[in-house]
Protein backbone atom coordinates (compact mmCIF):
# COMPACT_ATOMS: atom_id res chain seq x y z
CA UNK A 1 0.00 0.00 0.00
CA UNK A 2 1.49 3.26 -1.00
CA UNK A 3 0.64 5.97 1.56
CA UNK A 4 1.24 10.29 0.38
CA UNK A 5 0.52 13.04 1.91
CA UNK A 6 0.37 16.47 0.63
CA UNK A 7 1.59 19.39 3.39
CA UNK A 8 0.19 22.09 1.12
CA UNK A 9 -3.55 21.01 1.95
CA UNK A 10 -5.57 22.23 4.59
CA UNK A 11 -5.79 18.87 6.12
CA UNK A 12 -3.46 17.70 8.33
CA UNK A 13 -0.62 15.02 7.58
CA UNK A 14 -1.89 12.77 10.48
CA UNK A 15 -5.71 13.03 9.15
CA UNK A 16 -4.61 12.60 5.68
CA UNK A 17 -2.90 9.00 6.67
CA UNK A 18 -6.21 8.06 8.42
CA UNK A 19 -8.50 8.85 5.13
CA UNK A 20 -6.25 7.13 2.75
CA UNK A 21 -6.50 3.68 5.34
CA UNK A 22 -10.22 4.37 5.93
CA UNK A 23 -10.71 4.70 2.28
CA UNK A 24 -8.14 1.73 1.20
CA UNK A 25 -10.33 -0.93 4.21
CA UNK A 26 -13.39 0.85 2.59
CA UNK A 27 -12.29 -0.12 -0.94
CA UNK A 28 -10.95 -3.40 -0.21
CA UNK A 29 -7.66 -2.48 -1.07
CA UNK A 30 -6.43 -3.57 2.60
CA UNK A 31 -8.09 -6.56 4.13
CA UNK A 32 -8.38 -7.72 7.49
CA UNK A 33 -5.07 -9.45 9.12
CA UNK A 34 -2.65 -7.32 6.71
CA UNK A 35 -0.16 -5.57 8.34
CA UNK A 36 0.41 -1.40 7.86
CA UNK A 37 4.14 -0.17 8.12
CA UNK A 38 5.90 0.14 11.00
CA UNK A 39 5.52 3.74 12.54
CA UNK A 40 9.21 4.70 11.65
CA UNK A 41 9.45 2.90 8.33
CA UNK A 42 6.33 5.10 7.18
CA UNK A 43 7.44 8.23 8.41
CA UNK A 44 10.91 7.43 7.17
CA UNK A 45 9.26 6.98 3.78
CA UNK A 46 6.98 10.05 3.61
CA UNK A 47 9.34 12.57 5.72
CA UNK A 48 7.18 13.07 8.29
CA UNK A 49 7.67 12.98 12.06
CA UNK A 50 7.06 9.66 13.84
CA UNK A 51 4.84 10.91 16.22
CA UNK A 52 2.78 12.05 13.10
CA UNK A 53 2.02 8.65 12.42
CA UNK A 54 1.81 6.93 15.95
CA UNK A 55 -1.08 10.09 15.93
CA UNK A 56 -2.86 8.39 13.05
CA UNK A 57 -2.57 4.60 13.86
CA UNK A 58 -4.02 5.23 17.24
CA UNK A 59 -7.04 7.22 15.69
CA UNK A 60 -7.88 4.55 13.42
CA UNK A 61 -7.22 1.69 16.60
CA UNK A 62 -10.04 4.20 18.17
CA UNK A 63 -11.77 3.98 15.43
CA UNK A 64 -11.81 -0.04 15.44
CA UNK A 65 -9.92 -0.63 12.27
CA UNK A 66 -6.55 -1.39 13.19
CA UNK A 67 -5.38 -3.39 16.20
CA UNK A 68 -1.78 -1.78 17.53
CA UNK A 69 0.30 -4.70 18.90
CA UNK A 70 4.06 -4.38 20.72
CA UNK A 71 6.41 -6.36 18.10
CA UNK A 72 3.68 -6.57 15.66
CA UNK A 73 2.97 -3.50 14.65
CA UNK A 74 -0.37 -2.18 13.04
CA UNK A 75 -2.83 -4.75 12.09
CA UNK A 76 -6.45 -4.44 9.96
CA UNK A 77 -9.00 -6.14 12.30
CA UNK A 78 -11.95 -5.11 10.05
CA UNK A 79 -14.13 -3.92 7.32
CA UNK A 80 -16.11 -1.01 7.86
CA UNK A 81 -19.76 -2.38 9.06
CA UNK A 82 -21.31 -0.03 6.13
CA UNK A 83 -21.06 -0.92 2.87
CA UNK A 84 -19.91 1.78 0.73
CA UNK A 85 -20.14 0.41 -2.77
CA UNK A 86 -23.18 3.00 -3.33
CA UNK A 87 -20.63 5.78 -1.85
CA UNK A 88 -17.57 4.86 -4.06
CA UNK A 89 -20.15 4.55 -7.15
CA UNK A 90 -21.33 7.94 -6.46
CA UNK A 91 -17.65 9.64 -5.73
CA UNK A 92 -16.58 8.34 -9.15
CA UNK A 93 -19.53 9.74 -10.74
CA UNK A 94 -18.39 13.05 -9.35
CA UNK A 95 -15.19 13.12 -10.38
CA UNK A 96 -15.87 12.06 -14.14
CA UNK A 97 -18.20 15.33 -14.27
CA UNK A 98 -15.55 17.29 -12.50
CA UNK A 99 -13.12 16.46 -14.74
CA UNK A 100 -15.39 16.77 -17.76
CA UNK A 101 -16.23 20.37 -16.78
CA UNK A 102 -12.35 20.89 -16.10
CA UNK A 103 -12.95 21.64 -12.62
CA UNK A 104 -9.41 20.80 -10.47
CA UNK A 105 -9.14 18.31 -7.48
CA UNK A 106 -9.11 20.99 -5.46
CA UNK A 107 -12.10 22.96 -6.13
CA UNK A 108 -13.85 19.60 -6.46
CA UNK A 109 -13.14 18.64 -2.89
CA UNK A 110 -14.28 22.32 -2.15
CA UNK A 111 -17.30 22.15 -3.65
CA UNK A 112 -17.83 18.87 -1.35
CA UNK A 113 -16.73 20.26 1.88
CA UNK A 114 -19.56 23.19 1.47
CA UNK A 115 -22.16 20.86 0.55
CA UNK A 116 -21.12 18.79 3.93
CA UNK A 117 -21.00 22.00 5.92
CA UNK A 118 -24.84 23.16 4.54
Amino acid sequence: MLFRVDPSLNETLFAQLVSQVRLAVAQGVLQPGERLPAARELAASLDLNVHTVLRAYQLLREDGLIELRRGRGAIVTARPAADHAKLLAAIDEVVREARALRFSPEATATLLKEAFAS
